[in-house]
């Protein structure tokens, strides 16, 4: 019989909550928990090379899955480096478990090497963060802790002092299922009825989705047909959304682009639906019905006539049927008209003379990585300018996905997070789309993919340029200052690790060498060398901001194209009369 620790009862239990790996780096005050893994069936160490990365290696997996994932840190500066990852899965609504291992317990408060307060540092990014001071607490807190992630999909912390995890374990570890199956909330016939009478006595309408939309969209779909309604979307909401949707009017919001502000700002109503849209100077502000399943979530983006406690697919079946039909679709066709007139203005941004521009025009490399990929491919993309290539580029169908640090914004997640993935399934196609500036931040983590021999494709824009930031201070009036710099051959850097790359300088052979990186069986890295100057100016700014733009600006800047989003829109307008 095994000498039952702390530490292997946290094993035990993390692997009848079905978790079969831990992201973090060995070492320290972690030593004992590591070995419990090691003696452990059915779960292993993911070693990355920097905390950060395991968090939001964490954070992807728990998104894509849907079940709790795991990282880990050592004392002091080992767990201080998961922040970043648990903010992002904190705010991403990811189920997370991070074990924050601590100093020796009865050093705790003497300033001790490498001392920090972890159950103090960890509760702004998490919903559960507790201390472990004595055997006896297991395995009563870190059930709580497990419930409390998979049940609120959020970040739970467990802080336990190395001395803690290697003693004697007090109580039996016992069996314990967890509830991951969430009841859906229905709303009250008040407000069933209040959205009705909305919905019945407004001529226009306007549909908004976000994520909340997952698995609404035949309601989402069946609305907009009875309301004649337009129906724009978030970032997060447009791998649910967009796809066979002849209402579509684009996305809202900084990387937005087609007719959803015009659409939105129109509208005599419009149902924000499981979305909590950070921009609210995008939002009108007035005639605004929202429905979430968080209650929390009501009415903190803009004002509302109307809030609705529910579901988003359960409250709209309730309400479809007493929805009435709308005859005049005159809004509707101007609006999809209007979208699709928005699109082919700058269409041509990514088309002229393609072939011949160099460098490589960004858009044009996204439209043909979005031929090329799987139909059930994983995108992962860094902040900055990869999410506009992303948001205008890649077409969802309903089993892509995407995944990217859209809530917290932090820098550098693409690689990690397709880590993640990959590591959840190895057998899916999972693409990293990586900024330069993001990859240059955590490039330990391709050792990380050689290591684990994950078959990542890192599809890097390499524009030795902060091309957001660049365009940041350009719409502030503000002249660019330490946003370039020198060029880097990544692909040279990959080779230097043992992972098979190949720089692209000339448009003629981003195709094949696309391709070519797709195919490979094994982590593959594409060096694109794109135009800096390629940025994408939201569609709707102050006029003062024009003014610094135009004031600022000295290069040309391109509008980002909209690669197959236009030949939806033609489509959409089949059998609509020209307004």
């Amino acid at each position: 019989m095994r000498n039952l620790t702390v530490a292997q009862q946290m094993v035990d239990i993390l692997r009848q909550a079905g978790v079969e790996r831990i992201y973090g780096v060995v070492g320290d005050s972690l030593n004992s928990v590591v070995d419990a893994v090691r003696r452990t069936d059915g779960i292993e160490w993911v070693h990355v090379r920097n905390e950060e990365a395991g968090a939001l290696a964490a954070a992807a997996e728990a998104q894509l899955t849907g079940k709790l994932a795991v990282c880990a840190g050592s004392c002091g500066p080992g767990n201080t480096h998961l922040i970043q990852g648990l903010y992002d899965a904190q705010r991403s609504g990811a189920p997370v478990l991070a074990i924050a291992s601590h100093i020796p317990s009865h050093q705790i408060g003497t300033g001790f090497f490498q001392e920090t307060h972890p159950e103090r540092l960890f509760t702004e990014c998490s919903d559960y963060c507790e201390m472990i001071g004595t055997p006896k607490q297991m395995p009563r807190v870190l059930r709580i802790a497990l419930q409390r992630a998979v049940g609120n999909s959020a970040v739970s912390v467990l802080v336990i002092p190395g001395d803690v995890a290697h003693a004697q374990a007090t109580h039996p570890t016992g069996t314990s299922d967890l509830v991951t199956e969430r009841g859906r909330v229905v709303p009250p016939d008040t407000q069933l009825h209040a959205l009705v009478e909305k919905l019945n006595e407004a001529r226009k309408v306007m549909l908004f989705a976000g994520a909340g939309v997952r698995d609404a969209h035949a309601e989402v779909m069946s609305l907009a047909e009875k309301t004649a309604a337009p129906v724009g979307h978030s970032l997060r909401g447009k791998e649910w959304i967009q796809f066979d949707n002849p209402y579509d009017v684009g996305m809202s919001g900084l990387l937005g682009y087609g007719a959803c502000y015009d659409a939105m700002h129109e509208a005599d109503v419009v149902v924000l639906l499981g979305t909590d849209f950070p921009y609210n100077d995008f939002l009108p502000q007035a005639k605004t019905v929202q429905i979430d399943h968080e209650v929390g979530h009501l009415g903190r983006r803009t004002v509302l006539d109307l809030g609705v406690h529910g579901d988003v697919r359960e409250t709209l079946r309730a309400v479809l049927p007493l929805v009435e039909t709308k005859r005049d679709r005159s809004y509707l066709d101007r609006t999809l008209h209007k979208h699709a007139k928005s699109l082919e203005t700058v269409v041509g941004a990514y088309t002229r003379n393609v072939e011949r521009h160099i460098p490589i025009h960004p858009e044009y490399a996204a439209s043909v990585l979005d031929e090329l990929a799987h139909d059930d491919a994983v995108f992962t993309v860094d902040t900055g300018m990869s999410n506009v290539w992303a948001a205008r580029y890649l077409t969802p169908n309903g089993r892509r996905r995407v995944i990217g640090s859209f809530l917290h914004g932090t820098m550098a997640n693409a690689l990690p997070h397709a880590i993640g993935v990959q590591s959840a399934y190895p057998g899916r196609q999972v693409i990293s789309m990586s900024g330069d500036g993001g990859l240059g931040m955590l490039m330990g983590e391709l050792l990380t993919v050689k290591l684990h021999d994950l078959p990542v494709k890192t599809i890097v824009f390499n524009n030795s340029s902060l091309g957001m930031v660049k365009l940041e201070m350009l719409v502030e009036g503000l002249p660019e200052y330490e946003t370039d710099h020198g060029p880097v051959d990544y692909a040279a850097i990959a080779r230097s690790a043992g992972i098979e790359a190949i720089r692209i300088e000339r448009p003629e052979d981003v195709t094949e060498g696309l391709k070519q990186a797709l195919a490979h069986d094994g982590p593959f890295l594409v060096d694109l060398v794109t135009d800096p100057n390629a940025l994408s100016i939201p569609p709707h700014i102050s006029a003062g901001q024009v003014k610094g733009f135009a004031f600022a600006a000295g290069r040309t800047v391109l509008d980002g194209g909209v690669g197959k989003m236009l030949d939806l829109a033609r489509a959409n307008l089949r059998n609509i009369p020209r307004p």
